[in-house]
């Protein structure tokens, strides 16, 4: 069986403005996917978008009206294929603090509903659109979605409580929802990247160091990854038939420490 072929279908990619959902983006276009950047940040969206001959659609992936205008853009396009969902949040802060004070419970909440119910709104939506597209093969294939957690699913660090209960949620729900879109083919798969270099840890000397010295920690190669090396990922599982269900660990090896 071929690998899947993108040419002339859609593509969704949350987050797709920076970091790893531009990466993919770029990848799934030099396929021949036309891509919609779903993304809150309009200047850098529309730049991508502009250069990849692809969409710009503003979107809170927590939003159901906004989810459905990524879909109906998307589907415009071409048979919508492959959605990443690359969108996400961070938020540290210990359970109970030093003053002995609880932690926020705002703080938690946006965290899971960015990461967890973000993902899965997008999801959900982006496999009703691709259930009413005709089969690509004799499988009955119609599309390939990628989620993506984080070592934190399973290395939660301290203070990562939110972070990792939101991508610990997206791991459990991988082979029930491949169970579930197995009946209308489509597939999903969900990655879990270890430290990478992505907008999040700022520019400049000060920036490149705290990098530098935070890759030590990397089993091998020691370095941070790079967008492009978890996109290499992504275009993997969305083009290769026979990956479904799976949560695999993009990190070079590394098992994180409590802090």
């Amino acid at each position: 069986m071929p690998r899947m072929n993108l040419q002339g279908a859609s593509a969704i990619i949350t987050g797709g403005a920076s970091g790893i959902g531009e990466a993919s983006a770029r990848q799934l276009a030099a396929l021949g996917a036309r891509v919609v950047i779903a993304d809150l940040n309009e200047a850098l969206g529309q730049q991508v978008a502009s250069e990849l001959g692809g969409l710009f659609v503003r979107c809170d992936v927590s939003s159901e009206d906004d989810g459905a205008a990524a879909v109906a853009a998307a589907s415009e396009m071409g048979p919508l294929r492959a959605l990443v969902n690359s969108a996400g949040i961070g938020s540290a802060g210990r359970t109970v603090d030093r003053n002995n004070d609880p932690a926020p419970q705002k703080n938690f909440d946006l965290v899971i509903r960015i990461n967890l119910l973000g993902s899965f709104n997008m999801l959900r939506q982006s496999a009703a659109a691709m259930a009413k597209t005709e089969p690509v093969d004799a499988d009955g294939s119609r599309g390939a979605i990628v989620n993506m957690a984080s070592v934190a699913a399973f290395d939660g660090q301290i203070g990562q409580a939110a972070y990792s209960a939101s991508k610990g949620g997206i791991v459990g729900m991988t082979l029930p929802i491949a169970r579930d879109l197995a009946a209308v083919g489509v597939r999903v798969n969900t990655i879990a990247p270890g430290l990478i270099d992505t907008p999040i840890y700022g520019t400049g000397e000060a920036s490149e160091a705290f990098k530098a010295n935070l890759g030590q920690s990397v089993l091998f190669p020691k370095r941070l990854g790079s967008g492009e090396e978890l996109a290499f990922m992504v275009v993997e599982l969305i083009t290769n038939p026979y990956m479904n269900a799976q949560t695999i660990r993009v990190d070079g090896g590394i098992r994180m420490p409590p802090k």
